[in-house]
Parts: C-alpha cells; sequence; structure tokens
C-alpha cells in the first residue's frame, strides 16, 4: 500500500487537531503549485490559439468564436465540473477511509467520460452548421463547421478522458503527478495547432487537429499512470457496476455540468445578440471572452486544490476546517484573478491588439475588455468558491449564482443595450455585472449555516 500524502494525511485524524490560517494556506500552495502551473501553461497555449486563429482572417476568427464556448464548455465540464465531481467523490471515499470504493470509483469515471465525450462528438461534428449557423450566422458557420468536426469529432473522447483521469490523481492528492502529463499536453498543442494550420495549410481546422492530437496523447499517458497506482490506489476494473457509486460522482457532477452550460450559454446568448452588430463585433467578443475565461484555468489552479482538501475534510466530517480553507483559497484566487483584471482594465487596447491586426476588431475588443477587465477579480473569487463547493457537495448557491450570472450578462445587457441605448457597451457591461454577481452570491454560500452536516 503506498504511503499516504503529507498533505492529506486520513481526515478522521486531521480533523482531531486545530489547523492554523498559515497551515491551510501552504497545504493550498503545495497542492495548488503544479495545477497553477498547467494553468498558467494552458492559458499561454490558449492565448496562442487565439492569436493563430486571428492570422487566420476575420471570418475565421470569428468562427473560432462561435466554437470557443461549446470547447470551453467540454473543457469545463470534463475538467472542473465531472471532473470537480470524480475529484470529490474520491477524496470523500479516501478522507472516510473507504479506499476500495475509490478503487471502484475509476470505472465508473471512465464510463461516464466516454459517454460525454461521445455526446459532444456527435452533436458538434455531426451537426456543425445547424449548431454554429444559430449562433453566429452561416458566414461564421460555414467558417467553423471544418474545424468543429476535428476538434470534437476526433478530441471530445480523448480530452474527457484526460481530464477525467487527472482528476482521478487530483482526488488521491496527487496534484503534481497529474499536472506533469497535462504539462506536456499544453506545451505540445500550440506547436501541433501552428504544424496542422500553417505548415499544412489546414488553415483553422489545423488548430483544432493540433488539440485532438494532443489530447489523444495526454489521455494515453495519463490512463498509464493511473492504472500503474498514481493516485495511492490501484483502479479496480473489473467492478460490478453499482448506481451508488455512480451517484457520488453524478450528484455533484450534473449539477456542476448545468452550471458550466449556464455559464457558457452566457456567452452564446451575448455571442448570438451580438451578431445583429455584425461578423466583426463577433470576432471582438471572441477575443474578450477567451480572456475572461482565462481566469478559470488560473483560479483552478486554486480550485482543484480546494475540491481536494475540502473533500478530505468533509469525509472526516470537520467542516469547520472545510469553511475555513475554501475562504484561505478563495482570498488567494481574489488576489490572483484581480490582478491580472486590473492590468486588462487598464490597458484594454494593448490587450486586444496582440490578437488581431484589424483596427475595426481591436477596438470593439478593447470597449469590451474595458468593462469586463476590473470584473475578473470577482469571477476568480466565485470560481475558487465553487470548486471548494464541489468538494463539499454544497451546490445550492452556486446554482443561484448562475443564473444571476446569465440573466444578468443576457438579460440585463439587452436591457441596457435597446432599452438604456447604450449599444455594444451595454452588453458588455451586462457580462461585468452577471461576472460579479456570480463572485458575489456564491460566496454568500459558503457559512456554517449552509455547509454542516445537518444540510448533507
Amino acid at each position: 500500500m503506498s504511503k499516504p500524502d503529507a498533505l492529506t494525511l486520513d481526515g478522521r485524524a486531521a480533523a482531531a487537531e486545530p489547523v492554523s490560517n498559515g497551515e491551510i494556506a501552504r497545504r493550498i500552495a503545495v497542492l495548488a503549485a503544479p495545477t497553477s502551473l498547467v494553468a498558467f501553461l494552458q492559458a499561454g497555449s490558449q492565448l496562442i490559439e487565439t492569436w493563430l486563429a486571428a492570422r487566420q482572417g476575420t471570418e475565421a476568427l470569428a468562427g473560432w468564436a462561435v466554437v470557443l464556448p461549446f470547447a470551453l464548455l467540454l473543457q469545463q465540464m470534463s475538467t472542473g465540473a465531472m471532473g470537480g465531481g470524480v475529484v470529490s467523490a474520491i477524496a470523500r471515499a479516501l478522507g472516510a477511509g473507504k479506499r476500495d470504493d475509490a478503487s471502484s470509483l475509476v470505472m465508473h469515471a471512465m464510463i461516464i467520460a466516454v459517454t460525454a465525450g461521445l455526446v459532444f462528438a456527435i452533436a458538434l461534428a455531426g451537426f456543425p452548421h445547424q449548431v454554429f449557423g444559430a449562433v453566429g450566422g452561416s458566414t461564421a458557420a460555414e467558417a467553423a463547421a471544418t474545424y468543429a468536426i476535428w476538434l470534437f469529432g476526433l478530441g471530445a473522447v480523448p480530452a474527457w478522458l484526460a481530464n477525467t483521469l487527472a482528476s482521478v490523481l487530483r482526488g488521491g492528492g496527487r496534484h503534481a503527478l497529474a499536472a506533469r502529463v497535462l504539462a506536456g499536453m499544453w506545451i505540445v498543442f500550440p506547436v501541433l495547432a501552428w504544424w496542422f494550420a500553417e505548415g499544412l495549410g489546414m488553415g483553422l481546422a489545423g488548430i483544432g487537429a493540433g488539440l485532438a492530437a494532443a489530447s489523444w496523447a495526454a489521455a494515453l499517458m495519463m490512463a498509464w499512470v493511473v492504472m500503474r497506482g498514481g493516485a495511492g490506489f490501484v483502479p479496480t476494473l473489473r467492478v460490478k457496476l453499482s448506481g451508488a457509486l455512480f451517484h457520488r460522482i453524478l450528484a455533484v457532477g450534473l449539477i456542476a455540468c448545468a452550471l458550466a452550460s449556464v455559464a457558457n450559454l452566457t456567452t452564446i446568448l451575448v455571442t448570438a445578440q451580438l451578431r445583429h452588430y455584425g461578423t466583426t463585433a463577433v470576432a471582438a467578443y471572441g477575443i474578450s471572452a477567451r480572456l475572461e475565461f482565462l481566469m478559470i484555468p488560473l483560479a483552478f489552479g486554486v480550485g482543484s486544490a480546494l475540491t481536494a482538501l475540502v473533500g478530505r475534510s468533509v469525509g472526516a466530517g470537520d467542516w469547520h476546517t472545510a469553511r475555513r480553507t475554501a475562504w484561505v483559497g478563495a482570498l488567494l484566487a481574489l488576489l490572483l484573478a484581480g490582478s491580472v483584471g486590473a492590468a486588462v482594465g487598464l490597458a484594454p487596447g494593448q490587450f486586444a491588439a496582440l490578437f488581431t491586426k484589424d483596427v475595426e476588431v481591436a477596438a470593439i475588443a478593447a470597449r469590451a475588455l474595458s468593462w469586463v477587465g476590473p470584473a475578473f477579480g470577482g469571477f476568480g473569487l466565485g470560481m475558487a468558491l465553487y470548486f471548494a463547493s464541489l468538494g463539499a457537495a454544497r451546490m445550492r448557491w452556486p446554482i443561484v449564482a448562475g443564473l444571476s450570472r446569465i440573466g444578468l450578462a443576457a438579460g440585463g445587457g439587452w436591457v441596457l443595450a435597446n432599452v438604456a441605448g447604450m449599444g455594444l457597451d451595454g452588453h458588455f457591461l451586462g457580462v461585468a455585472l452577471g461576472i460579479t454577481a456570480y463572485g458575489l452570491v456564491t460566496a454568500m454560500g459558503v457559512r456554517k449555516g449552509e455547509w454542516s452536516p445537518r444540510n448533507g
């Protein structure tokens, strides 16, 4: 039997000893550091992806922009949503000393991953013109179609598997091991994307092919690591499927996936409203949305640690430490995301110009970033507490937060644009208000009255 991770000792023992905020911060930092490194690599890789898509022309950038929320949805569901359900289930099982359950949960998680990946592949690679045409119009859909076929048709299943198996490692407290595999993926992806897109002349479709190839390599490597006991236990693959074990993952994961859907539906609805301003506005908002959603991998570095540590504390019945852990991590994420947001908000034109040479696209993107950038700190706060809520299996307030976000961004933005007469700026202000509300409402739920055994 492998030696327990020093940061994730058996929860029943840890619950008996008071833990200082400094020690909590140290535990979060040690677990978060490798995942944060991957998050920065992912963020850099995805910024290169944005730049590379813009190099293919304004229509290609618009096609990439209408696919973006669906690509982000796949990433968020497989990593932080259903992946968070996997981390939470395994961490709670280990915290309660149920190692056999943790071993059996791996196969259940893989079945969920393959099923979900096939849903994405069939829907988005099978009907790209219909889906993306409804969001961005026929011109953007035409540019997006081949890209989506490569991205989802070939890449959806391995992306789900790679991120699910990484979640297995995180549930066992092996964040650094998961990070090493994923770091390789995000280092290789931009090279492959450039080679396929420009070296082989595939254009925008080459970016999708590059990510699909990187996802397959990551999935195979991650499977090898997990099956060799990388999570601290050897998975049991020949298991009798159990509804109870599926429920442990899905009870948290499905709610989290619904929230990820709401977040990306927000972007889809705003994009659909912007199509009336023309292809240029759609392309410009794609740049703003990409920078906005880069807060997710940045917050995920802290958030993945929170899911595992909170899950262990909850599994051991130590709700007090769970709440304190959530808030220490949330403040770290607020500082990180807020710093990025301040930089973007102070120099929106410079950030927009990094991704496109089209003066009109850059000008509209800068207007969006001037509104949305200052709200990044609230987004980081909300995301960190969302991941902590996954570990605690307390998702009521994150649901309210997600609905508040879509209501303000899509509904409030429409009112500001069309009733208050703000035009494009009204839509962008609505997005900023939605992000801010998301952080504040999620924070309202992390308190003793909500996070306790009585509400289980």
